[in-house]
């Protein structure tokens, strides 16, 4: 004859037995909390460091940096000369001396900035330096290498 298993009667292995809980409705959060307490933006240091490095490159100082493009492609940026150089008569030179392309971008935050093909930052340096249109303690050659 077949064995039939019947349930436990007690019950105590059942979920029912179980004293059932309210699900809790999801806490709201306190907005007030976070709140700043001192008034202060968390960000104003940030923007104080960017409004720095902008005054930085607007002082007197000559910033060689490098840029990447797409690839293996890049371009050397120079700004920061003074004003009352010919910027024409500099991307002639550079460019014909070291066999790259450039040119005068207008820039509203640096004013004229000049851009040479491939990566340029010792040969601009060197040719800064050479023709003595800026110290060479205000030169500032960014990046690596």
């Amino acid at each position: 004859a077949p064995v039939t298993l019947q349930p436990r009667c007690d019950g105590a292995d059942l979920p029912s037995a179980r004293p059932r809980r309210r699900p809790s409705r999801p806490r709201r959060m306190d907005l007030d909390a976070l709140s700043n307490p001192a008034g202060k933006d968390p960000f104003a240091a940030i923007e104080a460091e960017e409004e720095e490095k902008v005054e930085e490159a607007k002082s007197n100082l000559v910033h060689i940096r490098v840029q990447q493009r797409n690839g293996r492609k890049c371009i050397t940026t120079v700004q920061g000369l003074n004003a009352q150089l010919d910027l024409k008569k500099i991307i002639k030179a550079v460019k014909k001396t070291h066999c790259c392309n450039g040119t005068i971008v207008e820039d509203e935050e640096m004013g004229q900035v000049l851009q040479f093909q491939g990566d340029q930052r010792d040969n601009v340096l060197k040719f800064l330096l050479e023709n003595e249109l800026a110290d060479k303690a205000k030169i500032k050659k960014h990046g690596h290498g």
